[in-house]
């Protein structure tokens, strides 16, 4: 879904700027509100407290592209076309109760970094997180498929 992926921010530095190949990954938390409950106040005053801490620091590193928290999934509309007509239904998807609740673009190093900063946010959300690199283009192993 999020696969092809190409996110650019104003004013950001390039890969190739700062002297390194490109390196963007999608660090992705997933929930629902439900992931709240039992939660205390502190906790989450303490979570929401990391998680400024944390863009400002990716920022200040100019590791930081974009990042974004999203609205509660029960205002997600799922769209898909169904004989040649856009049909959209409440939520994100039926089968899951969790969803993408926001996410941080990073240009980073390698590998190692984004999941060290994804280890950072999970302990500090008690979520996983997912960390998946942004591509340009199609895989190489697609575009073999559609050259031939």
């Amino acid at each position: 879904m999020l696969a092809w992926l190409r996110l650019t921010c104003e004013g950001a530095r390039s890969g190739a700027e700062m002297g390194r190949d490109e390196m963007k990954y999608m660090i992705m938390t997933f929930g629902d509100t439900s992931g709240l409950e039992g939660k205390s106040p502190e906790w989450i005053k303490e979570m929401i407290e990391f998680m400024h801490r944390i863009d400002v620091e990716l920022t200040e590193s100019d590791e930081l592209v974009f990042q974004q928290g999203l609205a509660d999934p029960s205002q997600a509309r799922t769209v898909k076309v169904q004989q040649g007509v856009p049909v959209a239904t409440d939520g994100p998807f039926a089968e899951s109760r969790e969803s993408l609740v926001g996410f941080w673009v990073v240009d980073v190093e390698d590998e190692a970094r984004a999941v060290e900063i994804a280890t950072r946010i999970s302990q500090a959300a008690d979520a996983p997180i997912e960390v998946r690199q942004c591509m340009d283009a199609p895989p190489d192993d697609v575009m073999e498929q559609i050259s031939t």
